[in-house]
């Protein structure tokens, strides 16, 4: 071993024999600190030096400290076989970081998605589309006022992609008529919105995709959540409760 990495201090006595046997020591590691490092590492987190062994050991190519701004950090790369990595973030500004820092963690949550349920569908709007069309068509073979639920159902739906073209600064009402027209096609279930062209296209060949799990989770959480307000009766205001202090 050449470097040591510990939770708690060490003492300078036992710190300049380690020095002197070219083993470098890093104190007052937090815990979190000390997981993700074992886990990078495939090292083993010892409470006893007298129970280490061999085995307890991690390896990493590189252990260095490097100035990052006003900090000192050190980085521990090159790992054998890591189950854990750091992703460096760094912006001018507090908001940036922030929100580049959301926008990793969205990222990270859809590959974990597409991991677990390993089917993609075609983004930009084109599944909610898709769906749309085909529960309009089921619910003409369907009387009475589930044909009307199930028509309204399909044009919240639709609401997504026309967001979409909202906020990219497109007119919602001609690009909707437009992808319904796209997906009446025979091989039109692909197409969705190219923000960067404000026309419908085949999102697959662009490449933009969405996991099945996303879309799939949202729409049962969306669906849920209309049926408990649905289901509320009456809403019934309180009024003249008394205030705090007072008798």
């Amino acid at each position: 071993a050449n470097i040591v990495f510990c939770q708690k201090g060490v003492d300078d006595k036992a710190q300049n024999f380690l020095a002197k046997d070219g083993i470098m020591t890093v104190r007052r590691v937090k815990r979190s600190d000390m997981e993700k490092l074992a886990r990078a590492t495939n090292a083993k987190i010892i409470n006893n030096i007298f129970d280490i062994t061999a085995n307890d050991l991690g390896y990493a190519g590189t252990v260095e400290e490097k100035k990052i701004g006003d900090d000192n950090m050190i980085f521990v790369s090159d790992c054998a076989h890591p189950k854990a990595v750091s992703i460096l973030i760094r912006a001018g500004i507090e908001h940036v970081v922030d929100e580049a820092e959301r926008m990793i963690n969205d990222a990270l949550c859809v590959i974990k998605a597409a991991v677990e349920v390993p089917y993609i569908l075609p983004g930009g709007g084109a599944s909610e589309i898709e769906l749309a069309k085909r529960l309009k068509t089921y619910a003409r073979s369907i009387g009475g006022r589930q044909q009307l639920a199930i028509e309204i159902y399909a044009n919240a739906l639709e609401i997504i992609p026309k967001t979409l073209v909202e906020n990219a600064g497109y007119n919602p009402v001609d690009l909707t008529v437009e992808l319904r027209s796209k997906h009446e096609a025979e091989e039109g279930s692909s197409y969705g919105i190219n923000i960067d062209t404000g026309r419908p296209d085949n999102m697959i060949q662009l490449g933009v995709i969405e996991p099945l799990l996303i879309l799939s989770q949202a729409i049962q959480s969306a669906t849920e959540v209309a049926s408990m307000i649905l289901k509320i009766d009456d809403v019934i205001a309180a009024s003249g409760l008394s205030k705090g202090g007072e008798d």
